[in-house]
């Protein structure tokens, strides 16, 4: 199966892994009053500086993954900025039981799993360098 070797199906690959911080740094740029308000619903303050910090973080390491310049240390960036982020967004073990409850630590998961992800690239990056 030599097509799924393909340097086309890594990018792809990798542009799929960065689909969500693409967006969502995309979104949070247009409407930073709105990303301001996510920073306040998660009791981060001071918001502004938090919700630029996390635009060009979302933005920048997607872009150094996605071009293969640094891709480790953008990998590393993710992967960090998520496994912070779910344990900040998803507390689904201070929730009652019921679907709520239920869906945030799906989600918790599939966030450790991103962060798994992110590793894997990070170490792929670096291990090809060293090969190099």
């Amino acid at each position: 199966m030599r097509w799924t070797t393909s340097p086309a199906i890594r990018w792809i690959a990798l542009l799929l892994l960065c689909a969500a911080y693409l967006q969502g740094g995309l979104q949070k740029a247009f409407d930073f009053p709105g990303a301001m308000a996510e920073m306040n619903h998660f009791g981060l303050s001071p918001a502004a500086p938090l919700a630029v910090a996390v635009i060009v973080l979302e933005l920048g390491a997607a872009a150094l993954i996605l071009t293969g310049r640094l891709r480790w240390l953008g990998a590393l960036a993710l992967g960090g900025f998520t496994l912070m982020a779910t344990f900040v967004a998803l507390r689904f073990w201070e929730m009652p039981a019921g679907h709520e409850r239920f869906m945030a630590a799906n989600s918790f998961f599939e966030h450790l799993g991103l962060v798994g992800g992110f590793l894997l690239v990070a170490w792929h990056d670096l291990k090809e360098g060293a090969n190099q």
